[in-house]
């Protein structure tokens, strides 16, 4: 199977750490068998032209079985170079922007297959519009963090490789601080009532983010709405305590496990939890099975099952071989 994947996730200065869990799918798809070509191109206006260009090349150049699109405009770009069949996963942003995501609901109509990275992204929530589910042709295909990275790491020599006070108190932010839905200004009042200085995410090179995660006494998670949640299980991943908006998959992977904390956003409480945590003795979530049900080698399992479905029925529907005859 020879599939071509698409995305306009690439990373650049201001977010080097973007994209990189399309290329831990695609490595561990690779592992199975697959031969797969990744093409990522940055995102921008003047980009989509040229992209659908090179698409296009690819497609003309190499018998592809399949095309795999991650981000709603990337799938646009894949299908006006000819792809198909055409799979194209969804990962938030593009559904709940209000206007990326309207192109997004209309491009669901013309994909061989809409995969979201979770069910949230189907139907309306909290009056944001998403992905109508179509019978035969909707399936959930999130990616999941890279456990040979992300792993437990002792917190003092993961704050001594990265400058920080061994004595210091550290809440982590993962995400960029410019982006409006995660919304820092709660994780700013949480550090402050806490006494703990926010680190910020966005700038840090995803080779560095375990070390990050470790050094930290916890993740906040702000966020109004979240596609899957991807920076909750690499927390997990690192035995990092967690605490989130019960948005993504939070609710479930959060629920229960000691040293998390899964609730809407209340600073009182959120500011009760933390106390509580720094004065615990043992300061990490015993999360890294949660984490690895979820795990970029498992949810590679689930890929390429779909890219076999997806054949499968392709060949069906466009049999083209002559009737039996009676």
């Amino acid at each position: 199977m020879k599939v071509l994947v698409v995305t306009n996730f690439g990373p650049d200065a201001s977010a080097p750490h973007r994209g990189r869990w399309v290329v831990d799918q695609v490595e561990a798809t690779r592992k199975l068998g697959v031969e797969v070509d990744l093409l990522s191109f940055p995102p921008g206006k003047s980009q989509y032209v040229p992209a659908v260009r090179e698409i296009r090349r690819r497609l003309r150049r190499d018998q592809f079985d399949l095309v795999h699109a991650h981000f709603g405009l990337a799938g646009w770009c894949a299908l006006l170079a000819g792809a198909n069949p055409l799979i194209v996963t969804y990962h938030g942003t593009d559904v709940r922007h209000p206007v990326t995501g309207r192109l997004s609901r209309v491009l669901a109509r013309r994909a061989t297959l809409n995969a979201p990275v979770s069910s949230e992204l189907l139907g309306d929530h909290d009056g944001r519009p998403g992905i109508t589910p179509l019978p035969g042709r909707t399936a959930v295909l999130p990616c999941g963090p890279d456990l040979s990275r992300f792993t437990p790491l002792d917190r003092d020599l993961s704050r001594e490789r990265i400058g920080l006070d061994p004595e210091g108190r550290y809440l982590l932010f993962p995400a960029s601080p410019a982006r409006p839905e995660k919304r820092v200004e709660m994780a700013l009042q949480l550090a402050e009532a806490s006494g703990a200085t926010l680190l910020t995410g966005g700038r840090i090179p995803p080779e560095e983010m375990p070390l990050w995660m470790n050094a930290a006494d916890a993740v906040v998670i702000t966020s109004a709405y979240e596609g899957f949640g991807l920076a909750c299980l690499e927390s997990l991943a690192c035995e990092t305590p967690v605490i989130s908006t019960p948005v993504g998959v939070a609710p479930l992977v959060l629920d229960g496990l000691a040293n998390t904390l899964c609730e809407p956003f209340d600073l009182g409480r959120w500011s009760a939890f933390l106390g509580e945590l720094f004065g615990a003795s043992d300061r990490r979530a015993a999360g890294r099975r949660r984490a690895g049900a979820f795990s970029a080698e498992r949810l590679a399992e689930r890929v390429v099952i779909t890219y076999r479905e997806v054949l499968s029925g392709i060949e069906e529907e466009f049999d083209i071989r002559p009737p039996v005859e009676a």
